[in-house]
């Protein structure tokens, strides 16, 4: 069975940026084994970025969330040092939940990353949608969410709609 690692915007802003948190700091040894464990094993590894324009502030997005992240070619939108491997797939994405997942075939599928209660639920939510028998996991231990609180929230709600949790 083919199995892909999706890990969701571990960007610099996003850990230790301009929205970083501390829980997102914590995670990144984990993610960080998670990525090795996939490689090792031949399997396929997909990175997502948010990805921004110098005129963030004036979109939708940025009206609600008024704080310049993750904007195309600047440090804080390129994933964490030690993260990236060669031969990964990169997707830019422009908003939470990326929509052209449908461009790939997936029957077992991980999700780990940022924001566990933003992104990471969006794009779940997504290909448990257009893969309802793929088997769909999140790691617990390689998310963070916002708060501690919603990441909890967003985990459950996850559960909910019968992705496995671990």
């Amino acid at each position: 069975m083919k199995k892909t690692l999706i890990v969701i915007d571990m960007q610099n802003d996003f850990i230790d940026g301009s929205l970083g948190t501390a829980e997102a700091v914590k995670i990144v040894p984990n993610v960080r084994k998670k990525i090795e464990e996939y490689r090792s094993n031949g399997d396929e590894i997909i990175f997502t970025r948010d990805t921004h324009g110098e005129d963030y502030l004036n979109t939708p997005e940025g009206k609600k969330l008024p704080v310049v992240h993750c904007v195309k070619n600047t440090h804080g939108w390129q994933i964490a040092d030690g993260l990236d491997v060669p031969d990964a797939i990169h997707i830019d994405k422009p908003s939470f939940g990326y929509t052209h997942w449908d461009k790939f075939c997936f029957e077992k599928v991980e999700l780990v990353g940022l924001c566990t209660d933003i992104c990471v639920v969006s794009n779940a939510l997504i290909l448990k949608a257009l893969f309802p028998n793929a088997e769909i996991s999140v790691d617990s231990a390689c998310c963070a969410g916002v708060t501690p609180e919603t990441h909890n929230s967003a985990l459950a709600t996850m559960k909910m709609c019968q992705i496995d949790v671990v």
